[in-house]
């Protein structure tokens, strides 16, 4: 009988010192963020442009309807968010310990109970999509259109998490030129079908807000598709494993749920600020859904650099230089204050133009003013908090993170806004500044004192070499690789 010829084996991939426990601090910092910024940029510019395809309808309660579907879907992103910071936080640390067969095995149990969490959190947001809206205030006409609008996006966030767990995967193997790429690819997609869909060009069909859906739920869906794609080039996802599931999601969520708690904060206070705002009318709802569109565009940046710095301090623990962990605090602030400087000259110069371009009369036109001459200075403060909320995620201390941002959506937003309504609108817009001042400081403070307390843990060596050794920060974070270690001896 003939020999048959055995085939090859598979080579094993190629693996890579962890890129950001080398090198310039400050370089990583500023490529990672400035990469994830143009990536952000152009989803946030396709955001302003739907609410400039809106303000274009003539319709005045479409544009306060997009205020009120933001505050929905900033409950429905908090959570997503808050899983792919547990994802990103834990894969970073293996890969900066080079345990890589754990990261693939924990990045794919995360991702499939990001899937299964955010498709509940959708059916049910639709379930009890009625209380909500009234709850916020949403009536008549602009009750319809929001409705509309999230009965389409909010059974498809499965989407929206696997986009954002491709992302995470991405930064957290320091590949930042393919994160942006997919998120572009997103941003273009949405660019092109926004004014077929919502304005009808070329088809003579006005969808609205209903166009508006259909254009996020297609974008976010060629983001998931191109993310996985992407990831699976770094060889960072392994085959699911059902007996290790619920250790894996385990693990994940002791940062997560820490993260979710957090992230939950900021719409809470916003919803607040919404329901405040309300009571003023249309125009200062108009005005603010204008500022919100405003606000990410400007300081994408920032939004950018605390989604970047997590995975370079995350790494750079994992290696046990805690040295390089401090620094890339300082350097992050360092770049929030260079980034608000130079947007507060740039806003102000521009008030004028962005009132006219969006259509703004009356309140609504006071508080763009508002916002673009003073209240964007605020933004160094709530950059601070970001950026000390990414150190207490990766680093050990995620309840840190949750207290702070929910001492600033409760202590920080409900006393303040309050004070403020006696003064209209504009002390609502003050109100909110002045708390995140207090917060954004205090947290900044925190920061810099746990990471001067960070202490190396003990080193567990899995392989031989110096790639081996690993830092821990706190009991928590230390009895989470040791655990890890547990189940791969069973």
């Amino acid at each position: 009988m003939p020999d048959t010829p055995s085939r090859s084996p598979r080579p094993a991939p190629v693996r890579r010192p962890p890129r950001f426990c080398t090198g310039s601090i400050m370089r990583h910092t500023a490529v990672m963020a400035g990469t994830g910024a143009v990536g952000l940029l152009a989803v946030f510019v396709v955001d302003l442009l739907n609410l400039f395809y809106i303000s274009r309808l003539g319709d005045k309660g479409l544009t306060a309807a997009i205020g009120f579907a933001a505050a929905v879907g900033m409950l429905q992103l908090a959570v997503s968010i808050g899983l792919s910071i547990g994802l990103g936080a834990v894969v970073s640390r293996l890969l900066g310990a080079e345990r890589h067969e754990e990261a693939g095995r924990v990045a794919s149990s995360a991702l499939i109970v990001m899937i299964v969490v955010m498709l509940a959190i959708g059916l049910g947001t639709v379930a009890f999509l009625d209380p909500i809206l009234r709850g916020l205030g949403a009536t008549g006409d602009i009750y319809q259109a929001v409705a509309g609008f999230m009965r389409i996006v909010s059974p498809c966030l499965p989407l929206m998490a696997l986009a954002m767990g491709f992302s995470s995967l991405l930064r957290a193997v320091g590949d930042a030129r393919r994160s942006m790429t997919v998120t572009l690819w997103g941003a273009a997609v949405s660019a092109c079908l926004d004014p077929v869909l919502i304005l009808g060009l070329g088809t003579g069909l006005h969808l609205g807000l209903t166009g508006a859906a259909i254009s996020t739920v297609s974008a976010r869906g060629i983001v998931a598709i191109l993310g996985f794609a992407s990831v699976r080039r770094h060889h960072l996802l392994a085959r699911p494993r059902l007996d290790r599931l619920a250790d894996d999601a385990r693990l994940v969520g002791k940062v997560a749920m820490p993260a979710i708690l957090t992230n939950l904060a900021t719409p809470v206070g916003a919803a607040y600020s919404t329901h405040a705002l309300a009571t003023f009318g249309l125009q200062a709802v108009a005005g603010q859904a204008t500022i919100d569109r405003i606000t990410p565009v400007a300081f994408a940046f920032i939004y950018a650099l605390t989604g970047s710095v997590g995975p370079i301090m995350a790494q750079n623990l994992g290696a046990g230089l805690l040295g390089r962990v401090r620094e890339t605090l300082r350097a992050s602030l360092i770049l929030v204050l260079g980034c608000v400087l130079f947007m507060w000259a740039l806003l102000a110069l521009l008030q004028g133009p962005l009132v006219s371009a969006f259509s703004a009369t009356g309140m609504a036109a006071t508080l763009i003013h508002l916002f673009c001459s003073l209240i964007v200075a605020s933004f160094l403060w709530v950059g601070a908090l970001f950026v000390a909320n990414a150190a207490f995620n990766n680093l050990g201390f995620p309840l840190l993170s949750t207290a702070f941002n929910w001492g600033r959506a409760t202590l920080g937003t409900i006393p303040f806004v309050t004070v403020g309504m006696q003064y209209g609108p504009v002390g609502v817009l003050v109100g909110q500044a002045a708390g995140g001042v207090v917060f954004g400081t205090a947290a900044v403070v925190t920061a810099f004192v746990v990471t001067h307390r960070l202490r190396p843990g003990p080193q567990q060596a899995r392989q031989p070499g110096p790639a081996t050794v690993t830092a821990m920060t706190g009991k928590a974070a230390e009895a989470e690789l040791a655990e890890i270690d547990g189940t791969d001896r069973e």
